[in-house]
This record gives structure tokens, C-alpha cells and sequence, in this order.
């Protein structure tokens, strides 16, 4: 229906707008829900010197947040500038946006929450005898008036959106907007760990962290004590003056990485920030380690020279900007692969409970069971026989299992087929390129062709031998890389080979050239839907791969997923293809002289706890785990 001439003509006229739609669209940027109010409020608390804040929220926060701190408050005369629009204490000059050192500094807050919510706030500074209250809503201040109350301020905001019926409705659940509240305060809690918070909802207090906590002690009282032993310490300090950086934190094993990125918490002086440049070093630091649809555990906590960041670049102060970004960048990753670099990342095998009743337990692991009972009580009382004690070595153990007959152990667990490590396994001896034959610390023991089983002081280590020899093959093929100039060697071939290809896969010939001119692989365009291959990297002729196979594989995967030319996560990614081709295969029977070699290579071998795609190579098995499962405690 066309528009009336009336309505045409009035909306052509400029006039100013009523100070209360000002505020009111100024909120729509800044109060989206309960939990944003709860945030204004908090950091406004902090920014106030307090070292206790409480949160009251009902029904989520819709119908009331109350944020009660014990700051340095605000005096008589000031409360009614405090729910002026762009009324500040914090900054002065222009000069001042370029180093901010508050959390909130616009002005903004206390007015839009008032547009859209009835405020009130009740404050008292320290050198005032009694406290005041004011009150705002529909963009109305009221007179300021005497009240009773300590020193610090109360902050109530009620019945958000009571004037703008259509957003409210947009509001989700009262559980919905309490989670978020609270995922606010947790965030900020950890920022601040010497502040003591404590929030209420609807009656019950949900969340009670004392003061002057470090920040240690808040991060696992935030995340949870159950992660304490998978947390590992970052600390980095590259500070000098204005273009430092200084970051600690707690990052998390690579066994506890998340579906989302909201295990992940990064602080910027003490403000909350998700920033892109982070959360790649972040991501980069542990590529490799998780698979690629995964996310690290981290809580990071960054300070920098005020004037080093520039933090007014979003509504919602959440997004920063670095002026020195690659600074930045390279420190957090630094910091963060070092401290995985420290760490013994075999992740722990599930905790396995085994109730060995009648009628409900698999008769072949009861029989396993006995069969190790039987060898250890063996040990005993050889352990006895030598005038030792009751509890037997390790080596006593192994040598009661190497006693035992390897029909009696196949038979109670391998029933699948013979174990191989027990007994003369008659493996092919042969050994391809590559291999050499140290002598292992400990016995190695090829389980179906797949896993070995091997020991170390903590318990009993599984390892999946595809993705162990994966990781050293990536690992081999990158040093190949670096010391080659950035070229990996090649080899010719007499005659070209013939790839059947799709003509869009011929045609991204052009494109891949970069990459494959680093990857030592020289491949043309034979015909519209034909590519040969006339070198193909050394390393992989000597494991034996196909280059037509790997060709064709890697078109496939280009047209999938595409490849950036120059992009040093691109060639990572076909280094992980090439060193899955090259890597032994499940099922793949393996000399002695293989197995010798590939436990070596575990120890020298960075990163050898998790394959190239992050899958994890090793598992452990512990000893409190062993004793638990034959009921020994």
C-alpha cells in the first residue's frame, strides 16, 4: 500500500530526537539482555575500588539485577550526573582514549539502562554520613534523596524492557538469561581474583568466591578442581614499557578440548576480550595436538601499556586492536607451545570400573583377571623366597608373566589370536628405509597388529602404531623441509604418471604449483582430464607410497576443502596427508627391529603423544587404575 503524502512529508523533516529515544537506541547497541546490564554494573563495581561485589538476579535477571559493592561510591552532588548520557569520571580529553585504563569509560551505561529498565541507585562514599538514593526511568531522573546504608553502591535495575514491549519479548527463558548472567560473572570473577563475588538468584546463592584469591586457586575454583592436574602454567614476560606484553595463564591438556571455543577465556587488563589474533595463536599452539574441530581449554590473562591497545573499537567493549599485533601473536604462541613442550601430554585412559559378580561379567576378562592375580601372588612369593618383602618388583612381575604360558594369556584376553611378544612371533624381519635398530629400554608388545603395550613408571602405555609412526613421519618430513630451504628432495621418474582427473582439477594445476614446488612434486596437465606426475618427494618413494594414489587423493581434497597457495597451514595440511601415507598401518605386522625403532623415535620425537591430525597416539593405563580394576584398593 503506498505510503500517505502525510506520513511522506513529516518523515522528510530532520528534527532532533526526545533525549529518551537517544538513550533508548543507545541501548539497543549496549543492553541487549539481563546478562549486559549485569556486566555494566560488575565492571563499573570494579572500576569503583570494590573488593566485595554481590549480584541479586530474579527470574534471570528480567524482572531484577541488584550489583551491591563496597567502592569508593558516589557522592550527593554527583548521583544525578550519573544517569546523565556520556557523564564520566574516567576520562577527560581526547588524549585519553588512546590510553584507557578502566573497564567503562563511555558514560553511557547507567542512562541507557535507565531508558529501558527503573533504576535506582543508593551510594555513600566513605567520608559522608549517610547515603543517598536516586531513581531513573522513561528517561526521568527523580530528586536525590537520604538513605541508610553502608559506604560502596547499590545498583537495581527492574523490569528490563517494560517500555519496549517488542524486545522483551525477544528475551529467552528466566534459566536461559541466569546462565548467561552468571557466565559473566564467572568471567569477570577470574579477571579479578582479589575481588570476593557472590551471586543470588532467585533466593539461592549459586556462586560464593572469598577475596584475595590467587589466580590459581580462582581459575580452578571457577573451572572446575576436577582439572587441576590437566591445567598446565603459561608465563611469558616481554615487557618493555610501551610495546610489551606480559601473559600468564592455565591452558589445558589436549584431552580436554571442547567442541567450542568457549572453554576459552582471554583477559586484556583485566577486561574480557574475544579477539581473533589470540585465539589463532592459540589454536596454532596446539595444531597438531587436538583434532581440527576441537578447541583448547585456556584462560589467559594479558597486560599491556594502556596505550599499546586500543579498546574503544566496539559497542559492547569486547573486540580490541593491537598496535603491535604480530607482537602479540608470536608471544601467546611462544608461551603456549612452550608449556605443552614441558608436559607429558599422553592422555589417562578412561576411568574403568569392573564389578566381577556372577551372572555379569565376561567370563574371558574373569579368567584374564586370575591369570595375573595368580603370576603376581607368584612373584610374592618369590619376592619372599629372597628375603625380600611382600610387594614384588616390576621386573618380578614381568618375569612371572614371561613364565607363563602364552596359551593361558591368549586364551584369557587376546582370545582373538596369538600375543605376539610371549612367544616367537616369526615376523618377517625385513626392514624398509629408514629403520635402524636401537635397543628399547623396555619390552614391546604388538597387540593385533595395532597397538603396543609397553611400561613406564606410571603404568602401562598403549600406543596405536599408525599414529605414532604418523607423527614421526610428519616430524621427519618438516625437518627434511627446513633444511632443504624450504624444498623438500624429489625424485624423478622415468616415465610420467598418468592420473585420471576431473577437468576443474586440471585446470587448479596453476594454483597448486607454489605448493607443490615446495613439496617436491612436479605434476602437468597431460590432457583435460589427465594429469602426470613426473617427481614425487624421496621420502615417500622409500615408504612405498603411490604418487597416482597421493595425486589423485590431494586433487580430491583441493577441490573439497582448497588450498591456499603460500599458506603454511595448507602445506601443513599435505604434509599430514603424505605422512599418513608413509606411516605403518593397523594391521601391519612389524619386526622387532620396527618396533625398536619406532619406541626410540617416540622419545626424541616432539609432540608424540597426538598424530598430526591431533588423534592421540598414547594412552595410559595407571597404576592406580591396574589396582582398582583387581580390586587391590
Amino acid at each position: 500500500m503506498p505510503t500517505p503524502p502525510s506520513q511522506l512529508e513529516s518523515r522528510a523533516t530532520i528534527r532532533k530526537l526526545p533525549a529518551l529515544l537517544v538513550n533508548q537506541i543507545a541501548a539497543g547497541e549496549v543492553i541487549e539482555r539481563p546478562a549486559s546490564i549485569v556486566k555494566e554494573l560488575v565492571e563499573n563495581a570494579i572500576d569503583a575500588g570494590a573488593g566485595r561485589i554481590r549480584v541479586e538476579l530474579e527470574a534471570g535477571g528480567i524482572e531484577l539485577v541488584r550489583v551491591t559493592d563496597d567502592g569508593r561510591g558516589v557522592g550527593r552532588e554527583q548521583l544525578p550526573l550519573a544517569l546523565e548520557p556520556h557523564a564520566t569520571s574516567k576520562i577527560w580529553v581526547p588524549e585519553d582514549l588512546d590510553r584507557i585504563g578502566t573497564l567503562g569509560f563511555r558514560g553511557e551505561a547507567l542512562a541507557s539502562i535507565a531508558s529501558v529498565a527503573r533504576l535506582s541507585i543508593r551510594s555513600r562514599t566513605a567520608d559522608e554520613d549517610s547515603a543517598w538514593v536516586i531513581e531513573g526511568a522513561d528517561g526521568e531522573i527523580g530528586e536525590v534523596k537520604p538513605a541508610a546504608g553502608p559506604p560502596g553502591t547499590v545498583i537495581s535495575a527492574r523490569t528490563l524492557f517494560y517500555n519496549t514491549p517488542a524486545r522483551r519479548k525477544f528475551l529467552r527463558t528466566p534459566q536461559t538469561e541466569k546462565t548467561r548472567c552468571v557466565e559473566w560473572i564467572r568471567d569477570l570473577a577470574l579477571a579479578h581474583p582479589s575481588i570476593a563475588f557472590e551471586v543470588v538468584t532467585d533466593g539461592k546463592t549459586t556462586i560464593d568466591l572469598p577475596p584475595d584469591q590467587s589466580p590459581r586457586a580462582r581459575i580452578l575454583a571457577v573451572l572446575g578442581r576436577e582439572h587441576e592436574g590437566e591445567m598446565l602454567e603459561v608465563s611469558v614476560d616481554r615487557f618493555d614499557d610501551s610495546r610489551g606484553v606480559l601473559i600468564w595463564g592455565l591452558v589445558g591438556m589436549p584431552a580436554i578440548a571442547r567442541p567450542t571455543a568457549k572453554a576459552q577465556h582471554v583477559f586484556l587488563n583485566g577486561r574480557l576480550i574475544r579477539d581473533r589474533t589470540v585465539q589463532h595463536a592459540i589454536k596454532e599452539a596446539y595444531r597438531g595436538l587436538i583434532e581440527p574441530g576441537r578447541h583448547p581449554t585456556a584462560v589467559l590473562v594479558i597486560e599491556m601499556s594502556p596505550d599499546a591497545v586500543d579498546v574503544n573499537v566496539h559497542p559492547a567493549k569486547l573486540e580490541v586492536r593491537f598496535r603491535d599485533q604480530s607482537m602479540v601473536h608470536s608471544a601467546i604462541l611462544r608461551g603456549v607451545r612452550d608449556a605443552l613442550r614441558r608436559a607429558d601430554l599422553t592422555p589417562q585412559a578412561p576411568p574403568t570400573r569392573i564389578e566381577f559378580g556372577p551372572g555379569d561379567v565376561d567370563a574371558r576378562a574373569q579368567d584374564f583377571a586370575d591369570q595375573v592375580r595368580a603370576m603376581r601372588a607368584q612373584a610374592e612369593a618369590a619376592a619372599r623366597a629372597q628375603g625380600g618383602g611382600s610387594i614384588p618388583s616390576v621386573e618380578a612381575i614381568r618375569e612371572a608373566m614371561q613364565q607363563a604360558s602364552p596359551g593361558d594369556l591368549e586364551s584369557g584376553f587376546f582370545a582373538g589370536g596369538p600375543m605376539p611378544g610371549f612367544a616367537p612371533t616369526g615376523l618377517n624381519t625385513a626392514e624398509p628405509a629408514g629403520w635402524s635398530s636401537p635397543k628399547p629400554a623396555e619390552r614391546v608388545l604388538q597387540v593385533h597388529r595395532s597397538y603396543l603395550v609397553t611400561e613406564d613408571e606410571r603404568g602401562i602405555v598403549i600406543i596405536d602404531q599408525h599414529a605414532l609412526h604418523e607423527r614421526v613421519m610428519f616430524e621427519k618430513l618438516l625437518d627434511r623441509l627446513n633444511k632443504g630451504n624450504g624444498v623438500l628432495e624429489s625424485q624423478g621418474m622415468l616415465t610420467p604418471i598418468v592420473v585420471d582427473a576431473e577437468p576443474r582439477q586440471v585446470d587448479a594445476l596453476a594454483d597448486l604449483k607454489p605448493l607443490f614446488d615446495r613439496l617436491g612434486i612436479e605434476a602437468e596437465a597431460l590432457s583435460p582430464r589427465s594429469v602426470g606426475v613426473r617427481a614425487f618427494p624421496t621420502l615417500l618413494i622409500e615408504r612405498g607410497v603411490d604418487p597416482g594414489a597421493f595425486m589423485a587423493d590431494l586433487l580430491q581434497r583441493h577441490e573439497r576443502e582448497g588450498f591456499v597457495p603460500g599458506d603454511e597451514a595448507a602445506l601443513h595440511e599435505v604434509l599430514d596427508m603424505m605422512a599418513c601415507k608413509a606411516a605403518v598401518k593397523a594391521g601391519d605386522r612389524l619386526s622387532e627391529g620396527e618396533l625398536d625403532e619406532l619406541m626410540s623415535l617416540r622419545e626424541s620425537v616432539e609432540r608424540s603423544a597426538s598424530c598430526p591430525h591431533g588423534r592421540p597416539t598414547t594412552v595410559r593405563l595407571s597404576i592406580e587404575q591396574l589396582e582398582k580394576l583387581f580390586h587391590r584398593r
